[in-house]
């Protein structure tokens, strides 16, 4: 910066801008053209000293003497009688101006960032409000400014320009002068986009805008003097992430490449921007998608949490948002907006933030998890609502490899196609799973970076959305094929719907099935029986051989009264059920799956469209639904057929009620060698009844002779028929029924 003093110097002696070569940086730009103010200060301050001679000697500034106004009286209005003395020298400050342009446009042309330039050009900003940013500047890179705009100003307190001193310096002739005053309006540019503040004096209560003193935005400065610091006011709210993928890179099916291959294309010819929403679940891809179209148009992309809008200054926050995106040559990206569109129904004011983001020059993205679809035609931006579904097969495949790949070890037992094929994983809950996974490995064995399978299925299991617990029971496996005792079809039944999962990939993906499915890729199961015949012990069992988590639904629970209740219950349950990547297992399933009646009234009515809209969700869903009731009669024939399995557990006969008896105790347990399971298989009773009669036999012993011996297990069989509200016959207990009566 050039050092500002009192000279006689003449102007035209200045040293000549050199227009053969670039600037090396925006920096030198800067303060060349800072010199050219500088130079207009020097003209001004030989002027205003040569017109205001003697008036104050060392005071000026201090007071306003009667020469003072004397010679207020005698200048005509907007201008000084001098203007005529200006020609000459402003006439080499034109020069300077358009030699400084040459060497700009060379700068520009080599690729150099010229920061001031830059700023000009996305703001839009005239000549005459560049040149206020430099005198406005000019302070904040020597303080010895200060005193000359005190001086310049007949106040020692004024350190920086008001808007009157920067329009007579900047503007020679006094009807443009006038004009000047728009500059500074709150649509106008430097105002607008805060990059300049206006202040008046603390002791006027409604100060002239002429008055009014000027001073730059300090995000401003620092961008002119090459920082790219996010302004301190939005700092904790927002990110610049500079976009890596390319579509070649892009993880996703070719249909969706093609879309953003052809947005880009058509973005090239028609040059308008565009607000994008685009809705899907979490790590499905809307950011990667968003970084990729930044990626293919040389744009980075400014990340905004919305909560930065919550609370008062709202709106303040959003000009400085934009403000930021646009010096950061960045597009917006809102995360979770969603969040804002339930705010609406609190008065937060939604239209009003739709028509200040239209005002954006640039693109925008809006991302949530839930539709929506603006109400308004947008006067400055195109809309495109973009749905991102769970990836298939296929994909989640490809993800599990790339990301497993590129930074993990992991053991030969990970099977990568039994990750994708059993959980319904986006690629953002693929990466946290895998990154769960990694630390569970680590705090098992400090020092080992390996991952293996099971370290895997906990890290998926715990992308499980935590919200089905609050509207279903999670059952934890403890069964295996060995505890259940069934009729020898009935347990191939059930361990065929374990193959319908495990080699699900190779029928609809590796054979093709899935292009002949729009719907109903997901399975489906009935369960009848009996209570205690093993429904609830038949679907432990096939969560855990398939290692997925369970949740128990009461369908009695979800069922209400109120019209329109049962479908949002059950709405919910699916939804949160889309990420759990679990077996929904219903029970009391004839709650709603009773046989349709006869429409006799509207409650009828109803009544068959909540059954229907189960049957809808369960077609849509892609896991694993179980339905289970006590009363197959109870079970409309048409609604079995639309299942994949239909299961009858058979109440058990007494070879299988002997079996049952005989598996029933753990190895550990200490029991006695006369045992006659033969005539306890003569209790007509279901393997529930024989668990808790084994149950309670135990605990009898416990507190005898710590070995469970027959007379335990005859008594807990007593306590259950009471429980059952069954008599204690001799016919029944024969020989032991002197132990029951």
């Amino acid at each position: 910066m050039k050092v500002i003093a009192e000279s006689k110097t003449n102007p035209d002696a200045s040293r000549p801008v050199d227009n053969t070569i670039m600037y090396n940086n925006g920096i030198e730009y800067l303060f060349e053209e800072l010199h050219r103010i500088d130079l207009m200060m020097r003209i001004w301050l030989r002027e205003c000293r040569s017109d205001h001679q003697g008036h104050m000697g060392d005071f000026r500034g201090l007071y306003v003497s009667e020469d003072e106004v004397n010679s207020i009286l005698q200048t005509p209005l907007g201008g000084l009688q001098t203007d005529h003395l200006l020609a000459p020298e402003m006439e080499n400050i034109e020069k300077i101006k358009e030699d400084i342009n040459r060497k700009k446009n060379s700068s520009i042309k080599k690729g150099k960032e010229l920061r001031l330039h830059t700023l000009s050009y996305i703001f839009n900003l005239h000549p005459f409000e560049v040149d206020v940013l430099l005198m406005c500047i000019a302070p904040e890179l020597d303080t010895r400014y200060e005193k000359l705009y005190s001086y310049l100003q007949d106040d020692v307190t004024k350190k920086r320009p008001q808007v009157n001193l920067a329009i007579n310096l900047l503007i020679p002739s006094m009807v443009e002068r006038l004009k000047g005053r728009d500059y500074f309006s709150s649509n106008a540019p430097l105002i607008k986009n805060r990059l300049i503040h206006l202040t008046g004096s603390v002791n006027e209560e409604r100060p002239s805008i002429l008055s009014k003193s000027i001073n730059v935005d300090e995000r401003i400065i620092g961008y002119l003097l090459g920082s790219d610091e996010i302004d301190f006011g939005i700092r904790n709210f927002c990110k610049v992430v500079e976009a890596k993928s390319s579509i070649s890179s892009l993880i996703a099916d070719e249909d969706k490449k093609s879309t953003i291959t052809e947005l880009i294309k058509w973005q090239s010819y028609v040059n308008d921007p565009v607000i994008f929403y685009l809705q899907g679940a979490y790590g499905t891809g809307k950011k990667t998608t968003a970084e990729v179209i930044c990626k293919e148009l040389g744009k980075s992309l400014l990340i905004v949490d919305p909560m930065a809008l919550a609370g008062e200054g709202s709106f303040e926050k959003l000009d400085l948002i934009m403000r930021e995106a646009l010096l950061q040559n960045s597009f917006l990206f809102f995360e979770g907006f969603d969040i804002l569109l339930k705010d609406k129904e609190s008065g937060f004011p939604f239209n009003e933030l739709i028509n200040t983001l239209d005002g954006f020059k640039d693109w925008v993205f809006l991302a949530g998890e839930h539709p929506w679809e603006p109400k308004k035609i947008f006067k400055d931006h195109r809309f495109i609502n973009y749905t991102f579904e769970l990836p298939d097969f296929p994909i989640r495949q490809k993800l599990w490899e790339s990301l497993l790949i590129s930074g993990y070890d992991y053991s030969r037992d990970v099977d990568i196609t039994t990750l994708a094929n059993k959980f319904n994983l986006s690629g953002g809950q693929i990466k946290d799973a895998i990154f769960t996974a990694s630390n569970n490995a680590m705090v098992k064995n400090p020092g080992e970076s390996e991952l293996s399978m099971s370290d895997l299925y906990l890290g998926c299991k715990a992308q499980s959305n935590k919200n089905l617990a609050t509207m279903a029971k999670k059952i934890e496996p403890h069964y295996t094929w060995n505890d259940i005792t069934l009729p020898l079809d009935i347990k191939e039944q059930l361990k065929e719907i374990s193959g319908h999962i495990e080699y699900k990939q190779t029928v609809y993906y590796e054979w093709g099935f899935e292009r002949k499915l729009s719907l109903g890729k997901g399975l489906n199961v009935f369960f009848s029986g009996p209570s205690g015949t093993g429904k609830t012990m038949a679907a432990e069992i096939i969560a855990g051989e398939l290692g997925l988590d369970l949740y128990k639904i009461d369908l009695s629970s979800v069922v209400s009264k109120y019209i329109g209740e049962t479908e949002k219950n059950l709405n919910r349950v699916f939804k949160e059920a889309e990420t759990s990547n679990a077996i929904l297992f219903f029970d009391e399933a004839d709650a709603l799956f009773g046989k349709r009646s006869e429409v006799r009234d509207s409650h009828d009515r109803y009544a068959n469209i909540e059954t229907n809209y189960l049957l809808q969700k369960m077609e849509e869903h892609e896991g694993i639904v179980i339905l289970a009731s006590n009363f197959k009669k109870n079970i409309d024939e048409a609604f079995l057929r639309r299942l994949n399995f239909n299961i009858v557990f058979p109440f058990p006969d007494e070879k299988l009620r002997e079996n049952i008896w005989r598996s029933i105790f753990p190895d550990r347990t200490p029991i006695a060698d006369d045992i006659d399971f033969s005539f306890l298989a003569n209790f007509k009773i279901t393997g529930g009844n024989i668990k808790n009669i084994a149950l309670s036999a135990a605990f009898l012993a416990a507190g005898d002779s710590h070995i469970i011996t027959m007379e335990h297990i005859i008594r807990a069989v007593k306590r259950e028929f009471q429980k059952m509200g069954k008599l204690c016959t001799p016919g029944e207990f024969g020989q032991y029924y002197e132990l029951v009566k």
